[in-house]
């Protein structure tokens, strides 16, 4: 398969080019020259395969012969080794659960994926990859983890100063080998403009070999429509085959990887995009106006993104059919006290415990549902980190239902360690040039 930029769209790079170079330096996303749709027997007997089954036929078609298909098969086996399953919650409402893995988040599908695919294409003798991930919560943890001690890489996570769980700063700031955490003192669009210049600089690029694990990167996209084709699946042994899913939206990568599964097939009704305040999409989708603006500290602080870098993408997908895009997804908001509402909700109607971000998209399709009654169509809404993560945004009632997983306590015993830096270019160049 080869993939081209969305500011260049003759470009022509391969998978391992596409990977390792993150972003174009016509500053474009990269995105695949052809999105191929996947057979009917397939798509229709998905509730015969299991996750990794499903991952490989998903990833076959999409990278064609770029990974030899034995090779690509122990990678998604030893990457998707965790569980991600749909709970029933009441007639037609759903709750994809995607908090199994290691970091406890949605993010492990796409870290764990493109960790081990970076470790394939790396060659013996090959200069050290210096991977930069910016994070407002999640990706950052997923990211240490699934590169934690892979030979001749090293990353450098970026996180906002104080704008992240106490868990989650543990998970990106407690690892050490070749992990390093960055505090910045400013917002996840600000860390995330960090990373973006860094690949445009002549000197950084000459100096090190970069590369993006945010969701910028193709080889993070990829393993995310993994769980949109699986949750069909489970549904379909259920004997439902119409689907609404309901996403959490940030920097808009999960619902991006929603929308690309569609495109190879797989028949979802409608995509709600759930955000919190930070509301650049929905106001698109009501206005028409695309106008990113600074971000906006909330309770859902992985969802803090006021200028969403996967837009890009998506509008890519619809670049000749823009109606097609306004009727496949709506867009929905919530402040904080909303956001309080409906935890405290879904814990009264369901004895379910839910985090901030799971909340909003559970509110997001209760209201779509509200108003587009259909009996015979399944809502699913996505958990996109288990709920141990925000210990200080829950009612005591709540919390005392919370079980912490053993890895949690582990991290609470060891010591945090992170550079502070401003939010200027010129600091953040000078770190990685006097610590290479």
């Amino acid at each position: 398969m080869k993939f081209y930029s969305t500011n260049n769209t003759d470009l022509r790079v391969g998978f391992k080019e596409a990977v390792f170079n993150s972003m174009p330096q016509d500053k474009g996303l990269y995105m695949p020259v052809s999105i191929p749709r996947l057979e009917d027997e397939f798509i229709n007997n998905l509730d015969q395969y299991t996750l990794p089954e499903i991952a490989f036929h998903v990833a076959q078609n999409l990278l064609g012969d770029d990974i030899p298909a034995n090779d690509l098969k122990a990678i998604i086996y030893d990457a998707i080794n965790f569980y991600a399953p749909v709970v029933k919650l009441e007639q037609n409402v759903y709750v994809l659960e995607l908090f199994h893995g290691p970091s406890l988040a949605f993010k492990d599908f796409g870290a764990r994926f493109m960790s081990r695919v970076m470790s394939y294409f790396l060659e013996a003798g090959e200069k050290q990859l210096d991977v930069l991930v910016a994070t407002s919560g999640d990706t950052g943890g997923a990211v240490a983890l699934g590169f934690l001690g892979v030979p001749n890489t090293r990353v450098t996570i970026l996180y906002p100063k104080g704008k992240v769980s106490q868990i989650q700063e543990l998970q990106l700031t407690t690892n050490g080998q070749n992990i390093r955490a960055l505090e910045i003192d400013g917002t996840f669009d600000d860390c995330q403009a960090l990373v973006k210049q860094a690949f445009t600089d002549a000197e950084l690029n000459g100096k090190f070999r970069l590369t993006s694990a945010n969701s910028i990167n193709i080889a993070r996209l990829i393993p995310q429509t993994f769980y949109y084709f699986n949750a069909y699946a489970q549904l379909l042994k259920e004997g439902i085959n119409k689907i609404i899913f309901a996403v959490p939206s940030g920097n808009f990568g999960n619902i991006g990887a929603g929308l690309l599964a569609w495109k190879m097939g797989l028949p979802v009704e409608q995509f709600i995009a759930a955000t919190n305040v930070n509301d650049t999409v929905p106001e698109f989708l009501k206005t028409g106006i695309y106008q990113p603006k600074p971000s906006v500290a909330t309770l859902s602080n992985a969802m803090d993104v006021g200028n969403p870098s996967n837009w890009v993408r998506i509008a890519d997908m619809f670049k000749d059919d823009a109606g097609a895009l306004k009727s496949l997804i709506s867009g929905y908001r919530y402040t904080d006290e909303e956001t309080l509402e409906a935890m405290d909700a879904v814990f009264k109607q369901y004895d379910y415990v839910v985090c901030p971000h799971t909340a909003i998209a559970w509110k997001a399709l209760k209201a779509y549902q509200a108003k587009h009654l259909a009996t015979d169509t399944a809502g699913v809404f996505l958990s996109t980190a288990h709920p141990c993560k925000f210990p200080d945004v829950f009612t005591q009632e709540i919390a005392d239902k919370i079980e912490v997983p053993t890895q949690v306590a582990e991290l609470e015993k060891k010591e945090r360690q992170a550079v502070s830096l401003g939010k200027d270019f010129e600091g953040f160049k000078g770190y990685l040039l006097n610590n290479a």
